[in-house]
């Protein structure tokens, strides 16, 4: 990874990028199973999920969720941090063997209402799968420092 400065003033509403796939494996749904403790038939339980009308395994939303985030997180930016995430839907499901892909888009840049020293960033996450199915959508929300505070 690459430590790259990017202050507020280096943001442009517009700019996108997106990411290689991942495909969603057996082990990261065991693994997010047992550190979460969400042992849901739906994600562990092959022969229950067969009778369901979905007919197959579904991955967590929530690690489909940290899966995606983490494939957005390349370079290292020291004058960004992450604020949150808004408006998170899981718009369908992700089976084991799916591979998703990644795009985030600037949708927002504005000023800080308590502090002039920053503004905020935030980015539209939509996360695809192999056929091109919107799977996960969401808003990624920053701090970032401006570059001339004064």
């Amino acid at each position: 990874m690459l430590v790259v400065d990017r202050y507020l003033e280096d943001y442009v509403v517009g700019e996108t990028r997106t990411t290689l796939g991942r495909t969603i494996t057996e082990a990261d749904v065991m693994i997010h199973a047992g550190q979460t403790g969400d042992f849901f038939p739906h994600h562990v339980d092959a022969e229950w999920c067969a009778t369901q009308s979905f007919g197959r395994r579904i991955a967590h939303g929530t690690l489909v969720l940290s899966v995606a985030v983490g494939m957005t997180a390349g370079d290292v930016n020291p004058q960004a941090m992450s604020y949150g995430y808004d408006r998170i839907r899981f718009v369908r499901p992700v089976f084991l063997g799916d591979t998703i892909t990644v795009r985030a888009e600037v949708v927002a840049i504005r000023d800080s209402a308590k502090n002039p020293a920053v503004g905020h960033v935030d980015e539209q996450v939509t996360v695809t799968n192999q056929d091109g199915d919107v799977v996960l959508a969401l808003t990624h929300l920053y701090v970032v420092n401006r570059k001339d505070v004064g």
